[in-house]
């Protein structure tokens, strides 16, 4: 990130974005898995207090307008994860790529538009660290009926892994 971009923490509580808890994983696999600089991070869903914000297929049950937020919900979702492997988003070099996956009305196609949702938000965050490549698909039905799964790659600082660096974040 170049120096005069603000810092992820610093704009997070600039934004007044809540950092949610860790959220637990749906089934047997980890939050996230850290190889080197690079932060794999498991499909994130809309899940606001503990609950889906909605569920159904966009373009019957869900508007897009409103799966777009589900997919800014995820990615806010994803900054709890990725500060768990790191310990400060701070040490994010940049997002990039995201995988959005849209539960998809028949004839919805829109789905760029939705991960639109995730995508803006990581360059609010991030600046121009949070440009990312990217892949917007829609699909027949996701985990709990959710309208929007994401999962993320991020590059972060080259730091010693805490207890294994598989995806258990420190306090584990």
């Amino acid at each position: 990130m170049q120096s005069t971009e603000k810092k992820a923490e610093a704009r997070i509580r600039e934004l007044g974005i809540l950092i949610p808890e860790l959220p637990k994983p749906l089934g047997a696999y980890v939050p996230f898995v850290r190889t080197g600089s690079l932060v794999y991070i498991s499909g994130m869903l809309p899940f606001k207090e503990g609950k889906l914000l909605m569920t159904g297929r966009v373009g019957d049950e869900v508007s897009l307008d409103d799966a777009v937020v589900c997919a800014r919900t995820a990615a806010i979702n994803t900054l709890a994860v990725l500060k768990a492997a790191t310990g400060s988003l701070d040490k994010v070099r940049r997002c990039v790529k995201i995988s959005g996956f849209v539960s998809s009305a028949e004839g919805f196609f829109d789905q760029p538009k939705v991960i639109n949702g995730a995508s803006d938000f990581m360059v609010e965050v991030f600046g121009e660290a949070g440009r990312h490549a990217r892949a917007a698909v829609g699909v027949h039905a996701l985990p709990l009926n959710a309208p929007v799964e994401i999962e993320f790659i991020f590059e972060v600082e080259d730091i010693a892994l805490e207890k294994g660096g598989a995806g258990l974040p420190s306090s584990a």
